[in-house]
């Protein structure tokens, strides 16, 4: 069972796709989804990330800093690789990005082809984007553009389609089989894993959740019946800004069936997921929206607020079944 792996929280505000390992142009009703596990589009991988080296093409990238946004950026076109090459424009001090890592950054993508700009987003401190290190949940080459960059770092990198779109290309945000990518990005630090609030005690009636020291949870079901309606508590209260519906989150979650206690998906172990308020079941929406960045929250779902009477697809969550999760909100990204 997978949440929906989406980086770059923009493009998913933007176009309903990310680039993403194994993205979908359906919003899957998740939280988790059984069904939304990727069928990926072009390959990925969870072997260790290569820092790319320069090379003429990301070399010949040419990147004008601007007081107040987006740097100007020009490159020749068309512009081709078969391997990813990154240049250092501007060298931070800071900690190296390693896989595995989240990261706050700001990027623009072009088509290295045509040179059309593709996105831009989060040049002002307020939209800064969360991205996760890893080539197993983002497509790869967009991986190899941050990992070994330090904090500070301006980088260029030119990505091969094979580890971008593919042959395929992306006909949502107008990319053709075959082209490679630019994509330039600003490193300005990393994002937390796990939640900062103030801890604050649960409502009776609550399951009871401690903390490992990396914040992983473990949860206790009481043994009483489950309510019929949604309960939704804090048990971290945050002071960062307020999630609003629609908005794309940074979280980590885990999600247990209070029928049986057991876990059937959690972003522990892997790393923080990103995805939309809109693109997960009501309950599981509706807990995000109002709290406050750095806030841990524990929802209680009933199947009227998760997949109903039907249960989910593969049959792990029933029809019957109430789903308990305790979410950390990381980051909150409003493009």
């Amino acid at each position: 069972m997978h949440l929906p792996r989406r980086i770059l929280p923009a493009l998913v505000a933007m176009s309903g796709i990310a680039l993403l390992a194994g993205c979908s142009t359906a919003a899957p009703k998740a939280s988790p989804s059984p069904s939304s596990s990727a069928s990926a589009s072009t390959a990925t991988s969870t072997a260790p990330l290569a820092c790319p080296a320069s090379g003429s093409a990301s070399d010949a990238v040419k990147v004008t800093a601007s007081k107040s946004g987006a740097p100007k950026v020009t490159f020749p076109t068309p512009t081709t690789v078969s391997s990813t090459q990154r240049s250092t424009i501007e060298s931070g001090s800071g900690a190296e990005a390693k896989q595995g890592d989240s990261v706050t950054l700001a990027y623009s993508m072009y088509d290295a082809k045509s040179g059309k700009e593709i996105d831009s987003r989060g040049w002002s401190s307020s939209s800064r984007q969360v991205f996760p290190v890893d080539g197993a949940q983002v497509l790869p080459g967009f991986a190899e553009a941050v990992v070994c960059a330090k904090e500070g770092d301006l980088v260029a990198t030119v990505i091969p389609a094979s580890k971008a779109f593919g042959t395929a290309g992306s006909e949502q945000i107008g990319v053709a089989g075959g082209d490679s990518i630019v994509f330039v990005a600003k490193i300005y630090g990393h994002s937390p894993t796990k939640a900062t609030g103030a801890a604050k005690a649960l409502p009776s009636g609550f399951p009871k959740v401690t903390l490992a020291a990396n914040g992983a949870p473990t949860v206790k079901i009481p043994a009483t019946d489950p309510p019929k309606e949604l309960k939704i508590a804090a048990s971290k209260v945050g002071t960062g800004q307020t999630v609003k519906s629609g908005d794309s989150v940074t979280v980590q979650y885990q999600g247990v069936l209070w029928r049986t206690g057991e876990i059937f998906d959690q972003s522990w172990g892997k790393s923080p997921t990103t995805f939309a308020t809109t693109q997960v079941v009501k309950g599981f929406g509706d807990a995000l929206v109002g709290q406050k960045v750095g806030s841990q929250v524990v929802a209680i779902i009933p199947p009227k607020d998760g997949y109903g009477t039907t249960g989910s697809q593969d049959g792990t969550i029933k029809g019957t079944d109430t789903m308990v999760f305790v979410i950390d909100i990381l980051a909150d990204s409003r493009g």
